[in-house]
């Protein structure tokens, strides 16, 4: 019999990031401490899931190389949850009951991690994700649940003043993916810029696997704002740039999501110049930290880092040190351990507070030139902020 076209797709992405999805026999089981990792493998986020698990990979490399975790090597044990509720939810199932990690990282997008974390809370297994955004999955009382990412509320803050009283942005249409970060963020930065005077001129949402947005675009163009909003994955913000460039759209484009990635550079081309975006990485951000992580994922992936490889690479080294802390593979012990993180990663430090939400890591934002992504300001988000 035949397999299914996404099982073969799944088989080929896996073999590509060396994840076999097959359990280790007791003796192998016995040899590592498993790390579960939940991402899309295929799918329409397919291309950020995997550059999030080269970033987790190298990691893992670093950490195995350094002497690996409680006098054992570090394995990843990778799950395709292909960014849906239902799938992400099977993965983490698996994970738990067949691989028996004690710790997981996912599950990329906001309503798959949503799915996930009831899993995790009745498992009794901790879940952090690097990616999720959507505010309220730390104000549901989950104690074993941990963000190592900003909320859309804190993106909002961040940039909103810059926007509207730095470049004076008056007129806003909001284009977003049609999930519960897309609209998450849009109801975040919608009620940050109208609270600073901006008039919003329209909304529209698009489904993450769109490839025509001709006509949601001449709509843009119609209402001829100063600025447009635009929450997109890499592969759908690369199509919307280059059709917006096609119809002669001529409102400055403010992006979140993957619009500094490597792959959207690549594919969005000429038409992503001129881009603002908020960010909570691009490999152009000073620092030693990141200067180190970028020559060792280049060196290793032939290309920058993305925002989403950066925060595999920085969630398990966050993981890692909780496991070290916590001195055995016990999961209460590493949910105790997280709870107490004070890791340095490429984007500053990294802290949890009472609800699980990271805090001490930098958001910035940046012009993309011809050039590369140019850092024109930059905040780091404190305890405060977090909140």
């Amino acid at each position: 019999m035949k397999k299914p076209v996404q099982s073969l797709l799944a088989s080929v992405f896996a073999a590509g990031l060396g994840v076999t999805g097959i359990s280790m026999g007791a003796a192998q089981a016995q040899e590592t401490v498993k790390i579960g990792v939940i991402e899309p493998l295929t799918g329409g986020v397919a291309f950020d899931g995997m550059s999030f698990v080269k970033g987790a990979q190298l990691a893992e490399k670093e950490i195995n190389a350094a002497g690996g975790l409680l006098g054992k090597k570090l394995e990843l044990v990778v799950a395709d949850g292909v960014c849906r509720p239902a799938e992400s939810v099977s993965a983490a199932e698996k994970l738990i009951t067949s691989d028996k990690v004690p710790v997981m990282i996912g599950a990329f997008c906001s309503g798959a991690t949503q799915a996930v974390m009831p899993v995790a809370e009745r498992s009794k297994i901790p879940l952090v994700t690097g990616t999720s955004s959507l505010p309220r999955l730390t104000e549901v009382g989950n104690k074993w649940f941990f963000r190592n990412t900003e909320k859309d509320t804190m993106e909002a803050a961040a940039f909103s003043n810059a926007l509207i009283n730095d470049l004076k942005f008056k007129t806003v249409f909001y284009v977003a993916a049609n999930d519960d970060w897309g609209r998450g963020s849009v109801d975040s930065f919608k009620k940050t810029l109208e609270g600073l005077g901006a008039k919003t001129v329209g909304v529209e949402f698009f489904d993450q696997s769109a490839t025509d947005f001709y006509t949601l675009l001449t709509k843009v163009r119609g209402a001829r704002p100063d600025l447009v909003f635009l929450a997109a994955y890499t592969q759908s913000a690369a199509t919307a740039l280059k059709q917006a460039k096609e119809l002669g759209v001529e409102s400055k484009i403010f992006g979140i999501g993957a619009v500094t990635t490597p792959t959207f550079l690549k594919l969005a081309g000429d038409a992503a110049h001129g881009l603002l975006a908020g960010v909570a990485y691009a490999s152009s951000i000073p620092g030693a930290e990141n200067a180190k992580f970028v020559a060792a994922y280049k060196a290793a992936n032939g290309e920058d880092p993305s925002k989403y490889a950066m925060f595999g690479y920085n969630t398990t080294h966050v993981v890692g040190e909780a496991i070290k802390r916590a001195g055995a593979a016990d999961p209460e012990k590493i949910r105790e351990a997280l709870a107490a993180t004070d890791y340095l990663g490429p984007t500053g430090r990294v802290h949890f507070d009472d609800k699980g939400q990271g805090y001490g890591f930098s958001l910035y934002l940046v012009e993309l030139t011809p050039g590369g992504a140019v850092v024109r300001a930059s905040k780091e988000i404190d305890k405060a902020a977090a909140q």
